[in-house]
């Protein structure tokens, strides 16, 4: 094992403040304060809860119901609903990204120590950044690669060949299978499994032959994946996720799939086999979508959709229908199923 040094020093919490003022506040999300800009804020609540001290925001007007009696001391919302507002704002044209600047002020991280817990297995030839953190009960196979201010949370399993970039963090419980690279900045939530077999299967009469699974998994700089997300190894080829791609919960991504950069996925998705998702596209929770087949960049596809064909223009994609009343729906299911003969009947007709 190649490793500087086993103790380094703590990674403070990133909060350094507990209170910023409201024109600290304006500069950072490139707001306009309307009332006191000396105000002292301390937290983040909703609307409808918020306190002296507190900031809340404003983005789907769904909510401003509960702006003119929110006990915020501020509030983060566009210009045209300043004349809702009973306390200081900071107005902005995209409150929920001035949301996202601000609440990171206010993350609490838990400090974490440079080394290796001593119930950690290490495996032969491993290049470990003297940075590098690595907790209890983690196992690292042979030439694993950690790069600067890595951090490895308890009971990660990492298989030979490993390489991860700098400050990228595995929570706990995180399987990495051989050869899997990881870029910089990337976080992984516990339970995920990257790097598996890929479902590859060969008939043979009445039998199946599994297919090797040659290619490996190359995940981009500053991607998230969420908690039990599970990526599946390359038959042939490499599955690669682009950078700054987003994964919520619960996604199954077939292998040789290839996912481009700033692409975000909701929960409980499927992406089979050899399918190429292109840049910044927006999918729903538990789409489906088909293996071997082309979407285009800047796509969206709204939640539960079935993809089976290729999608070769931008735009926003559906193809679901919304819960209704469950006598009407029975209703309209019947005369689907009728939908053949009543075609044949006007066919005839006509």
């Amino acid at each position: 094992m190649r490793i500087a040094s086993q103790v380094g020093n703590t990674e403070k919490n990133s909060t350094a403040k507990s209170s910023y003022r409201l024109e600290e506040l304006a500069r950072l999300i490139d707001a306009t304060v309307e009332g006191d800009p000396h105000c002292l804020i301390s937290g983040f609540m909703t609307l409808q809860n918020a306190k002296l001290g507190q900031i809340a925001f404003l983005d789907n007007k769904h909510y401003l119901q509960y702006l003119p009696h929110t006990q915020a001391s501020a509030v983060i919302l566009r210009p045209e609903y300043l004349d809702y507002a009973p306390c200081n704002v900071l107005a902005t044209a995209n409150p929920y990204l001035a949301f996202a600047k601000i609440a990171a002020l206010f993350e609490k991280r838990r400090a974490v120590t440079a080394g290796i817990h001593p119930t950690a297995i290490v495996g032969e030839q491993c290049t470990i950044h003297p940075s590098a953190s690595i907790a209890a009960f983690c196992v690292l196979e042979a030439n694993v690669c950690l790069q600067e201010g890595v951090v490895i949370g308890s009971g990660c399993s990492i298989g030979e060949g490993v390489r991860i970039g700098a400050h990228s963090r595995l929570a706990a419980k995180v399987t990495l299978y051989a050869d899997t690279v990881i870029g910089e900045r990337v976080l992984i939530h516990s339970g995920s499994v990257i790097g598996s077999d890929g479902f590859g299967l060969a008939r043979d009469k009445e039998k199946w032959v599994k297919i090797p699974q040659l290619g490996k998994v190359d995940i981009g700089n500053d991607v998230e994946i969420g908690a039990n997300v599970t990526i599946d190894r390359g038959a042939i080829e490499d599955t690669r996720i682009g950078d700054g791609v987003k994964l919520d919960n619960q996604i199954q991504i077939g292998h040789n799939v290839h996912i481009g950069s700033h692409t975000a996925i909701a929960g409980c998705t499927g992406i089979a086999g050899s399918t190429r998702i292109g840049k910044n596209c927006m999918i729903g929770g538990g789409v489906c979508i088909n293996g071997h087949i082309n979407i285009t960049d800047n796509v969206m596809i709204t939640g539960m959709s079935s993809v089976v064909h290729s999608i070769r223009t931008p735009g926003i994609y559906s193809s679901t229908l919304s819960a209704q009343p469950q006598r009407e729906w029975q209703r309209n299911s019947a005369r689907f199923r009728q939908l053949d003969k009543m075609a044949r009947r006007l066919k005839a007709v006509e």
